[in-house]
Parts: C-alpha cells; sequence; structure tokens
C-alpha cells in the first residue's frame, strides 16, 4: 500500500504523534521507492530532527546523498529566518533615513522571536523545497513535527495567503492615495524626494514592497494548491495500536480533512506479532481493542499494519530490510 501511494503521489507527508516512528517509515517508504527505480527527496520538518540518527550520519539543511536514489535534507527554520529577516532589514535601510537604522535594526531583532514566525519560516522553506524539487525528483516524503504542530502548518498556508493578500491590498490604498496626493501638485515624476533628511525614490520603495509580498504571495499560494491536489499530495498518518494514539490520530484525521488535505492511509506501526507468547499475546488483544475504536471512528480509511522489529532500526541496512516489508 505505502509503496503504491509513493509510485503514484509527487509529495507525501508523514504525521501523527510523537514516537510512533514517522521517520522510521517515512524513510522505509522513501527508500522503497528508490528501491522500485525512482529519484525521492526525504525532508524532515521536525525541529527535533532525527533523519541524521536514523542513518547514522550527518544530514543537513542541503540534500546530502544517503544511496543511489534516495537524497535527505532536515530544514532548518532558523536559517530561513535569518535569511528572511536579512532580506527585510536590507529593504528597510533602504526605504529609511540613515538615523533611523537603529530603531530599524531593533525593530527586526524583536520579530526573530516574534509567535509564528518560526511557522512562517518553516513553511516558506517548504514551498522553496517543493518548487525546487519538483522536476527533479519523482517524489518528496516530509517527515513532519508530532500531530498538534502539523496540523496547524497544513492550515498556515491558507492563513498565510490570506494574510499576505490583505498587506498588499493595504499597499495598494497606499499607493493610490499617494497617486492623489501627487496629483494634487506634487511632482509625480521620478525624482527623488526627501523625508526625514534622507533622500530616497518613492516609486522605487512602493516596487521593492510590492515585489516582496507579491513573492509570498505566490509562494503560499501554490504550497497550498499543491497540499490540497489530492491527485499529486497525500497525507498518512502513522500511529501505535495505544490508547492516547487512536485518539489524537482521530483528531489529526478531522483536522486535517477540514483543511482539505487527503488522507490516504492510516500505518499502525510496532504492532505485536501473534503467537510470540502469552505476552506479546495479551499485548496484540490490547491492541486490538484500540483499534476497534480507530476502525469505528475512521471506517473509509485503509489501514496497513507494521509488525515490532527485533532491533533498533538504525542505518541503512536496517531501513532497507523495512523497506522491503513494504513492497
Amino acid at each position: 500500500m505505502l509503496l503504491d501511494l509513493a509510485n503514484s503521489k509527487k509529495i507525501l507527508f508523514f504525521g501523527g504523534k510523537g514516537g510512533v516512528g514517522k521517520t522510521t517509515i517515512s524513510s522505509a517508504t522513501a527508500m522503497a521507492r528508490a528501491n522500485a527505480g525512482g529519484k525521492v527527496l526525504l525532508v524532515s520538518t521536525d525541529p527535533a530532527h532525527n533523519l541524521g540518527h536514523l542513518f547514522d550520519r550527518p544530514i543537513g539543511s542541503q540534500p546530502v546523498r544517503i544511496m543511489a536514489g534516495l537524497d535527505a535534507l532536515e530544514l532548518d527554520p532558523g536559517e530561513t529566518i535569518e535569511k528572511h529577516l536579512k532580506e527585510i532589514s536590507s529593504s528597510l535601510h533602504k526605504m529609511m533615513p540613515p538615523n533611523l537604522y537603529g530603531e530599524v535594526d531593533k525593530h527586526v531583532a524583536l520579530s526573530r522571536d516574534a509567535p509564528g514566525m518560526h511557522e512562517a519560516a518553516l513553511l516558506e522553506r517548504m514551498a522553496d523545497v517543493i518548487e525546487e524539487g519538483y522536476d527533479d525528483y519523482d517524489l518528496i516524503v516530509f517527515d513532519t513535527a508530532p500531530s498538534g504542530h502539523t496540523a496547524r502548518l497544513m492550515v498556515l498556508p491558507e492563513m498565510m495567503s490570506a494574510w499576505t493578500e490583505g498587506l498588499i491590498k493595504r499597499r495598494e490604498k497606499a499607493d493610490r492615495f499617494a497617486e492623489f496626493v501627487r496629483e494634487l501638485g506634487q511632482d509625480s515624476s521620478m525624482e527623488d524626494k526627501t523625508i526625514g533628511g534622507a533622500t530616497i525614490k518613492e516609486q522605487e520603495r512602493e516596487s521593492k514592497i510590492r515585489q516582496i509580498l507579491l513573492r509570498r504571495r505566490h509562494k503560499f499560494t501554490h504550497l497550498r494548491e499543491r497540499i490540497a491536489n489530492e491527485d499529486e499530495t497525500s497525507f498518512i498518518i502513522v500511529l501505535a495500536a495505544e490508547r492516547l494514539p487512536v485518539l489524537e490520530t482521530i483528531e489529526l484525521h478531522d483536522q486535517l480533512m477540514q483543511a482539505n488535505v487527503s488522507i490516504s492511509c492510516l500505518v499502525v506501526n510496532k504492532r505485536a506479532p501473534s503467537d510470540s507468547g502469552d505476552f506479546m499475546e495479551e499485548r496484540r488483544i490490547q491492541e486490538e481493542v484500540h483499534l476497534k475504536t480507530l476502525s469505528e471512528s475512521l471506517p473509509e480509511s485503509e489501514r496497513h499494519d507494521i509488525y515490532l522489529q527485533p532491533h533498533d532500526v538504525v542505518g541503512i541496512a536496517a531501513v532497507q530490510k523495512l523497506a522491503k516489508q513494504l513492497e
């Protein structure tokens, strides 16, 4: 089932409660697609990155080769925030007189820790990864953060698009007002104007603001369209056959459906195998109780069970062994 999805989709998101094995399952799926001849990019959006631990090698913010057909990277929101704030600071310096540079830098520094800055930066980086890798890779796999963070991330493109659209409209109103003032008698040429002791070109300033806003709107709108396109994008929820993961899965499923995100599969990881002694049999029976709740709450969702592995899944060989079970 997972390999079928990997063969038929362009973008796969793996999400679920923390500790259920999202990184392992997403990595095995990516590897299985690579084994089948595809070129795959595996991306971690979780601030507590685990790809490097799983493959037992350093993985950074730029794609690194894991094996033939499989590259991986770990998104660094902090790096994106610094790049974004540097661009904003540079633009504001061009718009403001030198005596206000200190205030501009202070405002930008405070913005670094503003609520939502981390999520917005992560979203922008995700949009860049998809756009840059869309033609180069057959499949892009996202290993996401725990449920609550991921649910907010999936609805954020819609919110950011609307917010940016509002800024653009307010910018257009300000531009029209400025044009009206110029028509009242001010020179409307492209000559420099003096504001607060500094000389800048008003038209260039307005063009720069609009350029930044339009670029961000395009990014967020395009990302939203990609996520909502069920022909090329799907979400897979990974869980354990335990009470809390099952309940959290049902809640995450509802949140994603409200955000128009297509959910193709529920992966129940670390299932207790049958015929493994009395203790594991009791565990398996308890799992069936919780999975009955899952099936009754989400009867339309397909389910794929992956049984508990005898050893930790670490390194390419171990992930490869798990990938073979998905074929």
